[in-house]
């Protein structure tokens, strides 16, 4: 049986934001028993704090990575509030 490295890999930052990310989209998820939009917002907060406290310190593709993820959570997001 395999050990939980094994199974996840490594755990670094680009793994850290998208499992931040996913957990946006699952608070949003409205047939889905966490839907809270109000969870969501939090996370999209922290990704916001992660973006200005990892300034100067994100490799490019992190950057690239951290950008795309917050536009879409925030669209999510913002999608979700209207309906």
């Amino acid at each position: 049986m395999a050990d939980a490295d094994d199974r996840f890999g490594p755990m670094d930052l680009s793994t850290f934001l998208i499992s931040l990310a996913s957990n946006v989209s699952v608070h949003l998820d409205p047939n889905h028993k966490a839907y809270d939009p109000t969870l969501a917002k939090q996370t999209i907060d922290i990704l916001e704090m992660l973006e200005a406290k990892t300034a100067g310190n994100r490799t490019a593709e992190e950057e690239k990575l951290l950008a795309g993820l917050l536009y879409q959570t925030r669209l999510a997001y913002c999608d979700a509030v209207k309906k």
